[in-house]
């Protein structure tokens, strides 16, 4: 039992589906045929014993009368029916068979249990079957107790051949049986192009599963109507296929940009110590001989510490936005820090015009003030840094559809298009062939990371931000915070585990 099931487990399915079908219609057919024949054979022989009914009575009333005047045979056979056989058992209990020797020789003679009088009047007429002198072959018998005109007790034994009705009883069971077989042979041929036919999606299914194992993972499976299972079950893998794409694809564009990322950081955190050993060794060789010498060597010393430095606490910066850490979630009015950048940037610029439009009320928000004026002084330092000197400045804050809107736009070349969209990037930068200067007021010092970190921490704050050209030259950044009174839900995401420090 054992082997036959595991034999059974590894059979492919479209086998065992046909092989079911089969058994099934050979059993059906079987069942059918052996019903259709017991049948066939009762109602013929049903029409064989109402034969014998009828020409039992018949011999009874009148015929024997002909034949047995006192106990013993006195007149012609002829007036007995044909293809009869009949028996008559006299008084001291020999029989004598008037059956014809033409029927005897084509069906044999039927072997008669001799009964007295009383044992067929106990049997009542009820026809019985005998057997034959002849294989093969059998009689239907009925046996009949009758009295002569002269008051004799006789018994008469009435058979008919069933050779002819077994014949047609074996030819309805030989054509059912070829008919069963053909019916069989084309059900399982019918049955296996319909199974094959069926089970045609999950062979596009398989095929499609081994190219994905194969690493093409734009393999989808064909569709079908999801009314039905396979269709179903091809919508539910394409589903996840497109999802299992998508996190491969979003690995990929991962992987790539932190190797981007770490080779960028690297390139950025050499350049500073690389510079500063080069100074030291002119110092220690003694290559610096005037007072003027050595205090700009120290001066640039001192730069090129202070860029790093600068460069490793924004990465640091971005390290933590990345790691997700919860920021402070106190009220801070962007009024007050626009006031404070327009400060610091006409400090840096006096002959800069800057103006504030429009000059409204307070606009408060929900966030992490130390990280919101490193936003601005990214902004603001971006403004020095990219545009000429004494090109207007415009900051904004307007309160609009729940959220407040700070908006800082130049008048300076702008920035194309097709580099607009990568601005936020790590370590992007416009002209890769700029030469980085000092650590500005954002601190990136040309490193590509000041507005990195001004989407990270917009990010962070449920906010965001976006670029774009200021009509008639120049850049606008425009940042969307959610205002104090509209947001439920910060006091749970931002709360007071991390206390950053304002650059």
């Amino acid at each position: 039992m054992s082997a036959a099931r595991t034999w059974w487990s590894r059979t492919p399915l479209r086998t065992r589906l046909v092989a079911l079908i089969t058994v099934l219609l050979a059993a059906g057919l079987a069942v059918a045929g052996t019903t259709t024949a017991v049948l066939a054979q009762r109602h013929l022989v049903g029409q064989v014993d109402r034969q014998l009914a009828r020409q039992a009575e018949e011999l009874a009333q009148d015929k024997l009368d002909q034949l047995f005047g006192g106990g013993s045979v006195r007149s012609d056979r002829s007036v007995l029916p044909s293809d009869y056989s009949v028996v008559v058992t006299l008084l001291d209990g020999t029989s004598v068979d008037l059956g014809r020797e033409a029927t005897y020789a084509e069906y044999g003679t039927p072997r008669i249990p001799s009964m007295t009088v009383d044992q067929a009047l106990a049997a009542d007429g009820e026809p019985f079957t005998v057997g034959s002198s002849r294989a093969g072959s059998s009689w239907r018998t009925v046996v009949i107790p009758f009295q002569t005109v002269t008051g004799y007790s006789l018994t008469a034994a009435v058979s008919l051949p069933l050779a002819d009705l077994e014949s047609t009883v074996r030819r309805i069971v030989l054509v059912l049986a070829l008919s069963g077989v053909g019916i069989v042979a084309l059900g399982a041929l019918v049955g296996g192009w319909a199974v094959r036919r069926s089970l045609r999606p999950l062979r596009h299914i398989e095929s499609t599963a081994a190219a994905i194992a194969a690493g093409d993972l734009s393999q989808r499976v064909p569709a079908a109507p999801e009314s039905t299972e396979v269709g179903r079950l091809g919508a539910s893998l394409n589903g996840m296929l497109t999802q299992i794409e998508q996190a491969f694809a979003s690995r990929t564009a991962s992987e790539h940009r932190m190797r981007r990322f770490v080779a960028d950081a690297s390139h950025e955190l050499r350049t500073p110590p690389a510079a500063i050993r080069g100074y030291s060794e002119l110092y220690r060789m003694g290559a610096l001989k005037e007072p003027e010498q050595v205090d700009d060597t120290m001066r640039r010393i001192e730069q090129s510490a202070t860029r790093m430095g600068a460069l490793v606490e924004d990465l640091l910066t971005l390290a933590r936005m990345d790691d997700g850490r919860p920021m402070r979630a106190d009220e801070v009015d962007l009024m007050v820090l626009v006031g404070d950048a327009l400060s610091d940037l006409h400090a840096l610029d006096p002959s800069r015009p800057l103006r504030l439009e429009p000059d409204g009320g307070p606009c408060p928000v929900l966030g992490d003030e130390p990280r919101l004026r490193q936003v601005l002084a990214n902004l603001v330092g971006n403004v020095v840094q990219h545009t000429p000197a004494g090109s207007p400045v415009e900051i904004g804050v307007a309160a609009q559809d729940g959220a407040a809107v700070l908006t800082v736009r130049d008048h300076g070349p702008g920035i194309d298009p097709e580099h607009a969209a990568r601005v936020f990037e790590r370590f992007y930068r416009v002209d890769a062939s700029r030469v980085r200067g000092s650590a500005g007021a954002g601190g990136a010092g040309g490193a590509g990371l000041g507005m990195a970190i001004v989407a990270a921490i917009v990010s962070a704050h449920q906010g965001e931000v976006a670029i774009s050209q200021t009509p008639g030259g120049g850049t606008t950044v425009q940042v969307s915070l959610p205002l104090a009174a509209a947001v439920e839900s910060a006091p749970q995401q931002m709360s007071a585990d991390w206390e950053p420090s304002a650059r």
